[in-house]
């Protein structure tokens, strides 16, 4: 791996499962190094120039100011098993997050990311770049207890924190993050200063440094049909918010149902997304008083149904899942529009 220009300041342990069976949190395993990245010629060549003779997988996550298309991206965390970079995107600019865009649309290149949703929206409105091959541990957790025969509720997306503290894949406590939060409600700009406070470059390498581990856990239990689903559902969650004007045909194509899941009478169903446009002054009527109106369709439906929100877009509502499950989620939709 390519390494700074100077030797890094901070280090820390980026946990990997072990075939001895010891313990991998054990912090007197060897740390790994924590480069901050202003220039792409510090980052690992592997990562810069995507081959298939060379694929890789690595934690990811994005850190900014009010973090979606309006918003700046201020840091981009990458976490192998031998170095975390932390790509400074307000020091480096455009050139640098650039220089990284071959590797983040790249299939060759697996990115271990909790809810990409919003990071990728960042990457496609400020700098154009598409976000490829995702593994969303986020959706994981969900395919798992759906594996395990888990009914999983309207909206009950597990947290990082909470997937941090799940004993199954990683079983720790991140109160650092909790910290981090308070001084985001304090001052919203926190990412942006310069330079980076020892607190910042933790708090940045703690949210990528356990991805490559709880990826292992996560993958070793996933069966094929939830490796389809997690594949499909990651690459709607990049497409999510990123809204353009060519129904995504510039975009990497869906993952293909597989023959090896398709089972007689008991194929899956090909998943989509779609977005409906709620007329001005409809989207109390969708989401209704305290939100029961959207509860008792998410209740009804077997589809994911998110909403721009603050952040945007504030007039769209975006689902995703099972054709029919989202065309009943749509029409119903509609239905409270017309109340």
């Amino acid at each position: 791996m390519a390494s700074s220009n100077h030797p890094p300041s901070h280090r820390t342990h980026v946990p990997l499962p072990s075939d001895s069976g010891g313990n991998p949190f054990d912090d007197e395993a060897p740390p790994v190094p924590i480069h901050i990245v202003t220039n792409a010629s510090q980052l690992p060549a592997e990562f810069l120039n995507p081959s298939p003779e060379k694929q890789l997988v690595v934690g990811f996550d994005c850190e900014g100011v009010d973090l979606c298309r309006n918003g700046t991206l201020c840091i981009m965390q990458l976490a192998f098993q031998d170095a975390i970079y932390l790509v400074d995107a307000i020091e480096g600019g455009e050139v640098l997050i650039n220089a990284c865009k071959p590797a983040l649309e790249s299939s060759y290149i697996k990115k271990v990311i909790h809810d990409c949703k919003r990071d990728s929206e960042a990457l496609y409105f400020q700098f154009g770049i598409k976000l490829n091959n995702v593994m969303d541990t986020q959706i994981a957790y969900s395919l798992l207890e759906e594996q395990e025969g888990r009914t999983r509720l309207p909206d009950d997306n597990i947290s990082f924190v909470g997937l941090l503290a799940d004993p199954r894949y990683c079983g720790i406590s991140y109160q650092k993050k909790e910290e981090v939060r308070l001084l985001l409600r304090q001052d919203p700009k926190f990412w942006k200063y310069r330079p980076l406070s020892e607190l910042m470059v933790r708090a940045a390498a703690d949210d990528v440094r356990f991805l490559l581990y709880i990826y292992h856990m996560m993958m070793k239990k996933l069966n094929e049909r939830s490796l389809w689903h997690l594949a499909v559902r990651g690459a709607l969650y990049c497409r999510c918010f990123c809204i353009n004007d060519n129904n995504y045909a510039d975009w990497p194509s869906i993952p293909p149902i597989p023959d090896n899941v398709m089972v007689e009478g008991d194929a899956p169903e090909e998943e989509i997304l779609s977005i409906l446009d709620v007329p001005q002054g409809k989207m109390g009527r969708v989401i209704g008083r305290k939100g029961v109106s959207i509860l008792s369709i998410k209740e009804s439906c077997n589809a994911e149904i998110h909403f721009g929100g603050a952040k945007g877009p504030p007039d769209k509502v975006f689902i995703l899942g099972p054709v029919r499950q989202v065309r009943k989620a749509a029409a119903m939709l509609r239905g409270r529009m017309m109340d």
